[in-house]
């Protein structure tokens, strides 16, 4: 590693600038968040690019990947029991726009997320503090945070925050832990009441989600 790419001064920086970009971006109206997540989705990435990692190193290749595989069906079977719980204490519900391109882009946004959270925060986290194990904390918590105010979601993502930094850890592979997480998400959406999560909004499209009136 060169010098300049192990210097905590450089990773704290672009820890805070590329968390506080997000987290804005979160915060601002979905006219400008439109314009706005293009260009934080470029930057991030050209920033982790910048490092000059293998694909291997970022989770992109084929490093881990079949020894990965088995967590897509743990999902899948905690998504059947989540489903079949839901069913029997009624908030089971149908998926708000229920088409491929939603569900592809959502899943595909997901699997983007996981690159966000191992490839540039924890990456850097494990530079600046001295423990895997807090770096892995740092990241899950920090994960959880860009979901304010959305209780169920930052619960949700606290958890699956801290599991999936440690399996990435474990494998360094992101295939497998982005569509665990697409699944999971897509889970949530169907399991919990839409008045909760409001359509797993965060930010200030959350506070200004409005319950349809029942037809």
């Amino acid at each position: 590693m060169s010098r300049i790419n192990s210097r905590p001064g450089r990773d704290l920086a672009e820890l805070i600038l590329g968390y506080g970009f997000i987290v804005g971006i979160i915060w601002t109206p979905e006219h400008l968040q439109r314009f706005l997540s293009p260009i934080a989705l470029v930057v991030t990435f050209a920033v982790v690019l910048a490092r000059g990692k293998s694909r291997d190193e970022l989770g992109l290749g084929k490093r881990g990947f079949v020894q990965s595989l088995w967590i897509l069906p743990a999902a899948i079977a905690l998504t059947a029991v989540s489903v079949l719980v839901a069913a029997k204490i009624g908030t089971l519900h149908p998926l708000f726009k229920a088409d491929f391109g939603h569900i592809s882009g959502y899943v595909l946004w997901t699997i983007y997320q996981q690159f966000l959270l191992q490839d540039y925060f924890v990456d850097r986290l494990l530079r600046l503090v001295s423990s895997e194990s807090a770096a892995v904390m740092l990241g899950g918590t920090l994960f959880a945070a860009a979901h304010l105010p959305n209780l169920v979601l930052m619960a949700a993502t606290l958890v699956w925050g801290i599991v999936s930094c440690a399996l990435f850890r474990r494998y360094r592979n992101l295939w497998a832990l982005g569509l665990a997480q697409g699944l999971l998400g897509l889970c949530v959406a169907v399991c919990v009441p839409d008045a909760l999560h409001h359509h797993l909004r965060v930010g200030l499209g959350y506070l200004r989600y409005r319950t349809p009136p029942v037809p």
